[in-house]
């Protein structure tokens, strides 16, 4: 593949697609192992239910499901390239993309995994952006996929109670910026200060340099949420207005803000920071949970499939995560030529 910039060559979404696995844990469910409740999850993150992976299924099944529906949902087309964002790859070596490429029969094509925790998705989107924008590729096919409650203690109503399982893809390729389903100006950022806010602490060569094995409970997802909600608000709201003001956008022009499923506390705190009103706020936290770097793609499949929105209405998407990292995209709904598939 030959490098090959144009002027007002941009990356078009031809295609989405969104699985999750069949298993639903409800609260009710929860509140019979933690000491929690229906309403007290509820009130604090807007959750009911979420979905959850069976023993023996990890993350590369679930891209594979929601990558096979992109792809269907562009028309059945080959890519040039597979990225893959995760917390939680098959291994630590090697990434999950080429796997998931192989077993979607795309051997051969360029593949790599994206770690940027629950922004994992826009840190790919701009990956797959550029490679197209230089002509690297033609076609990407970017999935954001996890098996996070696989990490989650099932001990800690705190962490418990937020995630679930599932995946979430989009297809895109080479066209023009004027075109429906354009990707706009990215503005992603990190502070590595706040690496301890959101953690695995065991696992890495960190813990392994010290010689000494970690306790089983480093091995779990930590998170404090406190201080997450306060950075999140804070640094999302920045980086969608930043979005906003380099496509030249006012936050009444959004027809749809898609952002990273966190909470809905935080969700609603940075849309009523920046102005968007509430009927123009997408929204699948209460079915299907914290997805983590699944969620914004997930979402996107979501309001295909419903049918909410028309080729050409202005998106904004949004994400804060682990690292600490954040960031927020602009976009045009697009054609697509088949549905969504769920």
């Amino acid at each position: 593949m030959n490098p090959v910039p144009s002027p007002g060559r941009a990356a078009v979404i031809t295609g989405l697609g969104g699985w999750v696995p069949p298993r639903v844990v409800t609260n009710d469910d929860l509140a019979q192992v933690l000491d929690t409740s229906d309403e007290w999850i509820r009130s604090r993150t807007g959750i009911r239910s979420r979905h959850v992976v069976d023993p023996g299924t990890a993350t590369a099944a679930l891209a594979v499901e929601a990558g096979g529906l992109a792809l269907k949902s562009a028309g059945g087309v080959d890519v040039d390239s597979v990225i893959v964002a995760t917390t939680t790859p098959e291994r630590l070596c090697p990434a999950t993309a080429p796997l998931v490429a192989s077993r979607l029969g795309l051997t051969g094509v360029a593949a790599h995994d994206v770690s940027a925790v629950c922004t994992g998705f826009l840190y790919g989107l701009a990956d797959a952006v550029g490679q197209i924008v230089a002509g690297i590729a033609k076609r990407v096919l970017l999935i954001g996929a996890e098996a996070f409650t696989t990490i989650i203690d099932p001990a800690d109503r705190h962490t418990a109670v937020i995630f679930g399982d599932g995946a979430g893809a989009v297809v895109l390729r080479a066209g023009e910026a004027g075109e429906h389903g354009a990707i706009g100006p990215i503005v992603l950022g990190s502070d590595g200060g706040l690496a301890d806010l959101i953690t695995i602490p065991a696992g890495g060569s960190q813990q392994r340099s010290t010689g000494r094995p970690a306790p089983p409970e480093e091995h779990f997802f930590r998170m404090r949420g406190r201080e997450v909600y306060r950075h999140a608000v804070e640094r999302v709201t920045d980086a969608a207005r930043s979005a906003l003001n380099r496509a030249g956008w006012a936050p009444a022009d959004v027809g749809r803000f898609i952002p990273h499923q966190a909470n809905a506390r935080i969700c609603d705190t940075v849309a009523d920071d920046l102005g968007i009103a509430p009927e123009r706020r997408a929204s699948n936290i209460e079915r299907v949970g914290n997805t983590a770097a699944a969620s914004i793609p997930l979402l996107m499949a979501d309001e295909a499939a419903a049918g909410s929105l028309a080729a050409g209405d202005r998106v904004l998407l949004a994400a804060f995560g682990g690292g600490a990292t954040w960031g927020a995209a602009t976009l045009t709904w697009p054609l697509l030529p088949a549905p969504a598939l769920q």
